[in-house]
């Protein structure tokens, strides 16, 4: 009984180690058009403050490299990524459930 235990501890420990050891695949994405907003103001994202966030094919991601603020007054009513989800055509990838930016470019509003 005890060779048993001792061998689901380390084979636990063995399959613990690898997946530490192999991080997730990047996936790039190159002039998609996604939403575009704070994650946690819009898309309902846990984070600690008003956050920059795309959703692509339903799933939303952070953003690092560009802030809420980098495209005009995050709380603006009209405008704001606090108020209002936009559409932007987006370059990057996502690595670690997070949108690495290369580039976004805004898409005007429809009216």
């Amino acid at each position: 009984m005890k060779h048993l235990l001792f061998a689901l501890i380390i084979t636990s420990f063995s399959f613990a180690a690898n997946a530490q050891s192999n991080p997730k695949q990047a996936t790039k994405i190159e002039n998609k058009t996604v939403e575009i907003a704070c994650g946690e103001c819009k898309f309902k994202m846990k984070g600690k403050s008003c956050d920059l966030a795309i959703r692509v094919d339903g799933k939303s991601y952070f953003v690092d490299g560009k802030t809420v603020d980098d495209f005009g007054d995050a709380h603006d009513e009209k405008h704001g990524f606090c108020n209002v989800i936009s559409k932007a055509t987006v370059t990057g990838e996502i690595v670690n459930n997070r949108f690495k930016a290369k580039t976004i470019t805004l898409l005007p509003e429809k009216k």
